[in-house]
C-alpha cells in the first residue's frame, strides 16, 4: 500500500472520531506506510474558523500541527511545482484546496482519502474511502 494523503475533512474525521469515516479508510489509516497532510488543510480549516464556516474545529485550529504529530501524521510538500501543477491542471474543478491536494497526491504517489468522488475524475489518481 502506498503512503496516503488526507484530504482536509477526512484529516478532520479521524482527529474528532467521526462516524462519516468509513470503515476502509480507517483501516486504510491504521495499515499505511505513512500518512500525510497538506499544508493546504491547515489553511483550510484556519481559514473557515475565522470566518465561522467551521465553529466546530475552532478548539482545534491552534493545535493542528501538535495533533497531526500525536496522529503520526506527516505534513506533505508544498512546493512550486505542486502549486504551479494545481493552477495548470486541466480539470474543470476550482476549488483551490481540492487541486493542491489532488495535485500533492498524483505528484508523491499517494492514495487520496477523500469522500468526495470529484476527485475520480483525475486519471492515475487513486482515493480510498
Amino acid at each position: 500500500m502506498p503512503p496516503l494523503l488526507l484530504d482536509t475533512h477526512a484529516w478532520v474525521w479521524s482527529l474528532t472520531n467521526d462516524p462519516r469515516l468509513t470503515d476502509a479508510a480507517r483501516a486504510g489509516l491504521s495499515s499505511a506506510p505513512a500518512v500525510y497532510v497538506s499544508p493546504i488543510s491547515f489553511f483550510e480549516i484556519a481559514q473557515k474558523v475565522r470566518i465561522g464556516k467551521w465553529p466546530e474545529m475552532a478548539t482545534y485550529a491552534d493545535r493542528l500541527p501538535e495533533l497531526l504529530h500525536e496522529q503520526n501524521g506527516f505534513v506533505a510538500g508544498l512546493s512550486p511545482l505542486v502549486a504551479t501543477k494545481a493552477g495548470m491542471l486541466d480539470w474543470p474543478h476550482r476549488d483551490p484546496f481540492d487541486r493542491i491536494i489532488a495535485v500533492s497526491a498524483l505528484i508523491h504517489g499517494m492514495t487520496l482519502v477523500s469522500a468526495d468522488n470529484v476527485f475520480d475524475t483525475l486519471q492515475g489518481l487513486r482515493r480510498l474511502w
